[in-house]
């Protein structure tokens, strides 16, 4: 069982358990329950309705409706658990999820997991915020579906306004949260319309600018540690794994490769 609080605006805990033969008592949480099964399955109660979590599914169980849960296989369950505030989903999302807590959505399963594994890694912020944003409005399409407006001059010019700010803060970095308070924008727009102009979510564009940036301190001869620092990544493994992805080598055999290539010349 593993649980913490990420430094991500609107997620009050994380949750991995693994049970057997645990059982929750009716209970009620403040914050929503945002929740995956990866092995096995959960009976739960919620509002005197009962309810499961068959394979590839999303369950989302509102803020202050009671509810139980017990393994309803034999081997009990693994689950992944967000519990949201109300910045993500606000009350009145709370009837419709009372109604439809279990989302047969695969696509928005994904995204959850993506969620999951990006917030086991410190430094990648920007993207868990990104990818939350995502996971939100889903969740509100499914709760209140409606017909998604096409982009706009104003979407578009809001993107390059995003790009200019992700550029000036490029060491330091600039959450979601405080870009829609300098932009006047709510997050999830951001992604949107930055998605749509460039074909690139912010957060694959910072990380490629901060590689592309590190590849150069590199070159000169800087410490790979240093060149972490330099660049806006936590430390040096969250420069190592993104050097690696985007570089294809880490940027110690990069660095190397500099060497030998200098030392040929």
């Amino acid at each position: 069982m593993t649980a913490w609080r990420p430094r991500i605006p609107g997620v009050v805990e994380v949750f991995h358990a693994h049970f057997t033969e645990h059982a929750y008592p009716m209970h009620v949480h403040d914050a929503w329950t945002l929740l995956i099964v990866d092995d096995g399955a959960v009976r739960y109660d919620l509002d005197r309705r009962e309810h499961g979590t068959p394979h590839d599914t999303v369950s989302l169980l509102p803020p202050q409706i009671p509810h139980n849960g017990s393994p309803a296989t034999d081997h009990g369950f693994r689950k992944r658990v967000l519990y949201l505030d109300l910045t993500q989903l606000d009350e009145s999302f709370i009837g419709p999820a009372v109604d439809g807590p279990d989302l047969a959505d695969p696509r928005l399963r994904a995204r959850v997991a993506r969620l999951h594994a990006t917030l086991a890694h410190p430094g990648d912020e920007l993207e868990a915020e990104s990818r939350l944003a995502l996971i939100a409005e889903r969740l509100r399409g499914h709760l209140r579906p409606r017909l998604t407006p096409a982009p706009t001059v104003a979407a578009r010019s809001v993107a390059h306004t995003l790009r200019e700010l992700l550029d000036a803060r490029l060491e330091e970095g600039v959450s979601l949260e405080e870009a829609g308070r300098l932009l006047h924008a709510h997050p999830t727009h951001l992604v949107r319309a930055f998605t749509t102009a460039f074909g690139i979510a912010p957060h694959q564009y910072v990380t490629s600018r901060r590689v592309t940036r590190a590849r150069g301190l590199l070159l000169a001869g800087r410490p790979v540690g240093e060149v972490a620092t330099a660049t806006g990544f936590y430390d040096q493994s969250h420069l190592t794994r993104h050097f690696k992805r985007h570089v294809g080598t880490t940027p110690g055999r990069f660095a190397r490769s500099t060497l030998r290539t200098r030392s040929r010349s």
